[in-house]
């Protein structure tokens, strides 16, 4: 809880230290020991509310979807880049991908599991934003970005990412 300590504190530290812990207010021309106030807010229940809010369980196809739906700018990470497969270049462009927006975002690279896979793990991890390396990016320099939430999927040239990117996280 919350508890008013009044000067006790103070006083009894002052008292016992012979250090003088008064406070001179100029405009009232005096000197007194302030008051001591406790709270029990701190750092450790702030992260524990954000937490459990974002925490969300949904249903989607008959299957559980964990998310942590933690505001864009506050999420660990702002993006994670994958290649559809392993293979035909994909990997290659997604590393670049990741690095060059490294300089910006905190960006997570993931070559392990299925796309499904890759996707779920983000969510649950709180990450806003997939980036997918796919074979339409080898045609057309785009990639598929697909938001946490919505689980929309949209085309973003590969050039753009990074203000597309920016955008959405500080819009977020």
């Amino acid at each position: 809880g919350i508890h008013n300590r009044t000067d006790y504190d103070l006083g009894r530290h002052q008292e016992h230290s012979g250090k003088k812990l008064e406070y001179f207010d100029q405009p009232a021309n005096r000197k007194y020991v302030p008051f001591v106030i406790e709270t029990s807010a701190g750092l450790s229940r702030t992260l524990l509310v954000v937490l459990a809010d974002a925490y969300d369980e949904e249903d989607v196809g008959g299957q559980q979807r964990v998310v942590l739906r933690l505001k864009p700018a506050l999420a660990p990470f702002h993006a994670a880049v994958f290649p559809l497969v392993k293979k035909d270049g994909m990997p290659e462009i997604a590393e670049k991908l990741a690095a060059d927006l490294r300089g910006q975002f905190n960006v997570m690279y993931d070559i392990a599991g299925s796309i499904g896979k890759r996707y779920r793990r983000q969510d649950e991890a709180g990450t806003p934003f997939c980036l997918t390396i796919d074979g339409q990016t080898l045609e057309d320099e785009t990639c598929t970005v697909r938001d946490r939430d919505s689980l929309e999927q949209t085309r973003v040239p590969l050039s753009g990412v990074a203000a597309w990117l920016g955008a959405a996280i500080g819009g977020g």
